[in-house]
């Protein structure tokens, strides 16, 4: 029988109030939530005991990072080195190739990424070892309003604000995009990360009026075959920002994490 994992959650916002209410709830067999952390007192609103994050790496052998990229910057390391492992929600912040080398050298205990608002990941992943994929896209399509950055000039919030269809707002590498939406491009990210290379993925960003959904397209292509997926999901109501989808995407990574049978690896 495999052990109980006891989870600690960071970040009490969209993704975190919906993944620790079904692990209180007993949805995920296998893991139970232990506590959570987070920068602003819960009194109630939380289903468990709030504690820091020591008091957290003491009780807990899984830590679910919720709360951003810099959580990932600040904490990642150190989770890891107590020997808790850590289930990674903002992947953008491995656009930092040294914080992404430090991670996967940390340990004891073991660092895991979940796939978010896209799929197909795992057959890029699959697909790279018999070859390197030399050309992927990433278009990311979104409302305007959830892309709009302090970095933004005028002209291009005007543009934006003003549009009547869609308005590509940046392009680049899935090193470079994802450092100017932190908490919009993840994506970019995880895409770089089962393809093993942040050059390699061109990405555009796209602003669109009419987005009620957030729409993905993956394309990519290499001597071995041609790939390409397409999502489209409503976005979070509380947090436009974030598919609806995402926090279902950790409660699937923990359930495999939890020994769940019948999981799709």
């Amino acid at each position: 029988m495999s052990t109980l994992r006891k989870v600690g959650i960071v970040g009490w916002g969209a993704i975190g109030r919906v993944v620790g209410t079904a692990l209180a709830e007993g949805q995920v067999h296998g893991a139970e939530l232990v506590c959570v952390v987070d920068n602003r007192p819960l009194g109630e609103a939380a289903p468990t005991q709030q504690l820091t994050l020591e008091e957290a790496l003491e009780r807990c052998d899984l830590i679910v990072e919720a709360a951003g990229q810099g959580v990932v910057r600040e904490w990642g390391e150190r989770v890891l080195a107590s020997g808790t492992d850590l289930l990674i929600a903002s992947t953008g912040a491995l656009t930092d190739e040294e914080l992404a080398k430090r991670l996967l050298a940390a340990g004891p205990g073991r660092v895991y990424f979940t796939g978010g608002a896209v799929g197909g990941l795992d057959l890029l992943q699959a697909a790279r070892c018999l070859g390197p994929l030399n050309d992927v896209r990433l278009t990311t399509t979104k409302l305007p309003s959830t892309l709009e950055q302090p970095w933004m000039d005028e002209e291009l919030l005007t543009r934006m604000r003003t549009a009547t269809g869609p308005v590509e707002v940046m392009s680049g590498t899935a090193r470079e995009v994802p450092v100017k939406f932190p908490k919009s491009t993840n994506v970019a990210a995880s895409v770089a990360l089962a393809v093993g290379d942040l050059d390699a993925v061109r990405v555009r960003v796209v602003a669109d009026p009419a987005a009620h959904h957030t729409r993905h397209v993956i394309e990519a292509s290499g001597g071995h075959g041609t790939y390409r997926f397409e999502v489209a999901h409503l976005p979070d109501p509380g947090n436009p920002a974030t598919s609806q989808v995402v926090p279902y995407a950790v409660l699937r990574s923990l359930a495999a994490l939890a020994g769940r049978t019948g999981q799709v690896l």
